[in-house]
């Protein structure tokens, strides 16, 4: 959708505090529109110095909202991440699994709570994300971004296709670097702010620490995969993901963590700079959820986390939302929880994503 065919449209502009919604809100602005602005006020259960929503972003959006004129409503959303997000995300980690909040965060709080108590009164909800939506034979369908590196379509690909009717990405088509020089260009006031970096619920916190607060410390063995041998003890199982090298403290190493029993409460380790154990070429996946519509999945890229790389494979349909992915090539840490997001071949459209299973 052309900007220029919003005119009559009723815009909510997500304003973060972030300079990509600040661009958003300039590029609306410009083209002489009058979104209405919000400001999502999200956090943990309780705690109010772990909550990310910090006076310097409020002050921020609240700026931005006013050198264009535009009006800024702040919109609580505290309980609804807590009892959703990062109630799933401790869920997960509990269980084994590799969440990613931030996929749930844009279907439950972004175009999920707040559509409930604010956004349905609007044509369309604009973020700050780097994502394109474009009509293919009819239908909305989510697509790439030119910039590789910041492409947030796999962050995206769990909303509901309502929500993706519903969504505007202005800043989608740009660069990171084009984003900043629009911001210093028309001098706004977060232009040189650093991005935000990690889970955004967490702000500064340690996500180690955030863990041990609300799981605790559960000790186990850690246990060579191919030998059986105790090389060690862990404090938690939620404390590793399938893949990690840093920050074991095993001697004796280089150790790979490739695997967790958590009936047993044992971390499984590889020794080695590359070992196959963790690799992984075919895979399972479920609850496969499509974005615009079924389609036939045989022949896609698919990225199993926020990378830049695509990997070709093909999708083997089972039946009742499931797949096995054959991946052309072996990949490093591939972890239950995970969400596999899948693309045309060309990792130009996606399709949607499924949760990784053993």
């Amino acid at each position: 959708m052309n900007l220029s065919e919003l005119k009559d449209k009723r815009i909510a502009v997500l304003l973060s505090g972030g300079v990509d919604s600040s661009v958003v809100v300039h590029e609306l602005a410009s083209q002489g529109l009058k979104p209405d602005c919000f400001y999502i006020k999200i956090g943990p259960e309780e705690q109010e110095e772990w909550d990310c929503s910090s006076e310097e972003d409020l002050e921020m959006a609240t700026a931005v909202a006013a050198r264009y004129g535009l009006k800024l409503e702040v919109i609580d959303c505290h309980r609804e991440y807590w009892s959703q997000v990062t109630k799933y995300t401790m869920d997960k980690v509990k269980a084994g699994y590799t969440p990613n909040p931030d996929v749930m965060c844009n279907r439950l709080i972004k175009f999920g709570a707040f559509d409930e108590k604010r956004g349905h009164d609007y044509d369309l909800i604009a973020t700050g994300h780097y994502a394109q939506t474009e009509i293919i034979d009819g239908e909305k369908w989510l697509v790439t971004s030119p910039d590789p590196v910041k492409d947030q379509t796999d962050f995206l690909a769990q909303i509901y296709d309502w929500q993706l009717k519903k969504a505007i990405f202005p800043i989608g088509h740009y660069m990171k670097d084009e984003v900043r020089e629009v911001a210093e260009r028309e001098h706004l006031i977060n232009a040189k702010r650093k991005d935000s970096q990690g889970i955004c619920f967490l702000g500064q916190i340690d996500y180690n620490e955030y863990l041990r607060r609300y799981l605790g410390e559960k000790q186990g063995d850690v246990l060579e995969l191919e030998s059986g041998k105790k090389i060690g003890t862990h404090r938690g199982l939620w404390f590793h993901t399938i893949g990690q090298r840093h920050g074991l403290g095993f001697g004796g190493g280089p150790w790979f963590v490739v695997k967790k029993d958590v009936e047993q409460n044992i971390l499984y380790v590889s020794k080695g700079y590359d070992p196959k154990t963790a690799y992984k070429q075919e895979f399972y996946v479920h609850d496969f959820h499509f974005l615009t519509k079924p389609v036939d999945l045989q022949r896609v890229t698919f990225k199993i986390r926020h990378t830049p790389e695509y990997h070709p494979a093909v999708m083997e349909k089972l039946g009742d939302g499931r797949y096995m992915v054959h991946a052309e090539k072996p990949l490093h840490g591939v972890a239950p929880g995970q969400f596999c997001v899948v693309y045309d071949e060309n990792h130009y459209r996606c399709f949607g994503s499924g949760e990784i299973t053993v």
